[in-house]
């Protein structure tokens, strides 16, 4: 049987971009197929080769790992005629050109979007920053906590009356990865060259929801309440009598009926209906909380499953790697022996497919010098 081309194979991009928002972007059109350039510097390299967690096989960051495997690498220092002439070579046949670069850093360098499209009208220039390329806030250092405490989410996240909280992993960088390679297939399908604008700031503002509707019409803003939520009810993660925790939603009638019929409280007028929960938050949790304290995580979870309630066990990384449905469905994959998550999505007919890890710095810089990158415009 013949292996079918991946979808984006005909698809050639550059990745100017560091650290993990710009970088996934153009990881996922790697994923895909897409040939995928990353380019470094030559003396530091993308900072995220040294962040947090390090390979003890190698020695390597994991970040680096994951975030640019599916990418070929070579090292140019763009401040320097001669690699900055190879990168131009590279643009004239390119599709897509990834940066993350402060505004105005390309135009300083003397290859903004002018110069670019003077070369390659067709290019799709993606543009990654915390704030956008306009407005007051635009020249501000791009970081993701900083933008989730700018886009209302830190405001609802957390204890009642407590501290405000950022997440526990980089969550607007991951997001803004999603939104980058989404808005740039966008813009290839368009068939005209031009500059696509993606913002940390905007991109994890998208996922609040009505949040901002609900306030400009009403002045009603959502509350912090820990693990639960403003609308629904119970909803949250409810620790079991060994300990252990599970996590439960009831946000539909069905679901409800079905969770109060378990709890031995079908037909309580006080949670007949979606507002009569509402009203009677504080009692419902109450039943809630200690029914699974009087219950293990197996029992709960058996009773709430036959029950078809929506429930599931709080599971930690080494759950994960242990679980039998991450396993089928080939969510965590070994690539060159490093484990790390699979393909964002499954397609029947053209899957993506894995290749390698993130490189060596400049390990295929002699072959993409010598390649023919560039000659077609010549």
């Amino acid at each position: 049987m013949t292996t079918p081309r991946p979808p984006l194979s005909d698809l050639r991009v550059i990745d100017l971009s560091t650290v993990i928002a710009g970088p996934n972007c153009a990881r996922y059109l790697a994923d895909f197929g897409a040939d995928v350039i990353k380019v470094e510097r030559p003396d530091t390299g993308d900072s995220l080769r040294n962040m947090a967690w390090r390979d003890p096989r190698d020695g390597e960051g994991l970040w680096w790992k994951v975030v640019n495997r599916n990418k070929r690498n070579i090292a140019l220092d763009l401040k320097d005629d001669d690699d900055r002439e190879v990168l131009l070579r590279l643009v004239r046949d390119a599709d897509v050109l990834v940066e993350n670069f402060r505004p105005g850093t390309l135009e300083r360098l003397g290859i903004g979007p002018a110069e670019l499209h003077a070369i390659n009208p067709a290019l799709i220039i993606t543009r990654v920053t915390g704030f956008g390329q306009t407005g007051p806030y635009r020249n501000r250092p791009g970081f993701a906590s900083i933008a989730e405490v700018m886009s209302g989410l830190s405001s609802i996240s957390g204890m009642p009356g407590g501290q405000p909280m950022l997440p526990a992993i980089a969550l607007t960088d991951e997001v803004t990865g999603l939104v980058g390679a989404f808005a740039t297939m966008v813009a290839l399908h368009s068939g005209v060259g031009q500059v696509v604008d993606i913002s940390l700031l905007e991109s994890i503002f998208q996922m609040m929801g009505p949040l901002l509707s609900l306030y400009k019409l009403t002045g009603e803003m959502q509350p912090r309440l820990g693990a639960g939520l403003p609308y629904t009810t119970p909803r949250g993660t409810y620790q079991c009598s060994d300990g252990k925790w599970v996590g439960m939603s009831a946000s539909s009638d069905t679901v409800a009926a079905r969770v109060l019929q378990l709890l031995g409280h079908a037909g309580d007028a006080r949670f007949a209906t979606f507002g009569d929960r509402m009203a009677n938050r504080e009692q419902l949790e109450a039943i809630v909380v200690d029914y699974c304290k009087q219950r293990t995580q197996d029992e709960v979870m058996r009773l709430f499953t036959e029950a078809e309630a929506a429930v599931g066990p709080v599971m930690d990384m080494a759950d994960i790697a242990a679980d039998a449905h991450y396993a089928a469905r080939d969510a965590i994959v070994e690539l060159e022996g490093t484990p790390m998550q699979g393909l964002i999505a499954k397609l029947s007919e053209t899957p993506g497919v894995l290749r390698w890890q993130g490189r060596p710095i400049n390990s295929d810089g002699a072959d993409i010098r010598n390649s023919g990158w560039g000659d077609s415009a010549d």
